[in-house]
């Protein structure tokens, strides 16, 4: 079966033809005919053009991997919301139909351009570090003030 990168078998890579008897696949000593030296040189060939293969096609799946890249960056103090899957709310306060996001709750400390810790309240069973694809930032309405009291998180936690 061929390889879709390669668009050959990975015996035909390896062995310039698919082996009909295990001694297809012997190794013998060097010689020294003409004949012998040309099939070397093809084969040589043969890889390096397998690896040109490859790099082109690990290439464009590094540009597709790049496009989908999540690229958003937070500074200390920023107000975010987080998601909170299931297993970090407390048993029986979770429903398919409830919000996903929570929050908005400050960054504590970015440790990469990936990774945040956030002030989480402590009735959440999770930790703080999330990556960027749970962390959406918050942006405040005009017309409404931001109270972050605890009263108002014991209960619904705020969020969307």
């Amino acid at each position: 079966m061929p390889n879709r990168s390669t668009s050959r078998c990975p015996f035909s890579i390896v062995y310039t033809k698919m082996p009909n008897t295990i001694l297809s696949i012997a190794i013998f000593p060097k010689c020294k005919r003409k004949a012998a030296s040309e099939q070397d040189d093809q084969f040589t060939n043969l890889l390096s053009n397998i690896w040109l293969k490859l790099q082109a096609s690990n290439n464009q799946c590094k540009i597709v991997a790049a496009a989908h890249r999540w690229d958003k960056l937070f500074n200390l103090g920023n107000l975010v919301y987080v998601r909170l899957y299931k297993e970090c709310l407390l048993a029986g306060s979770y429903s398919k139909l409830s919000k996903w996001k929570w929050g908005p709750f400050p960054i504590n400390k970015k440790l990469n351009n990936n990774v945040y810790v956030v002030d989480l309240p402590t009735k959440f069973n999770a930790l703080h570090t999330f990556n960027v694809v749970d962390i959406y930032a918050y942006e405040p309405r005009v017309d409404s003030a931001l109270h972050l009291e605890s009263s108002s998180l014991d209960h619904h936690g705020g969020g969307i």
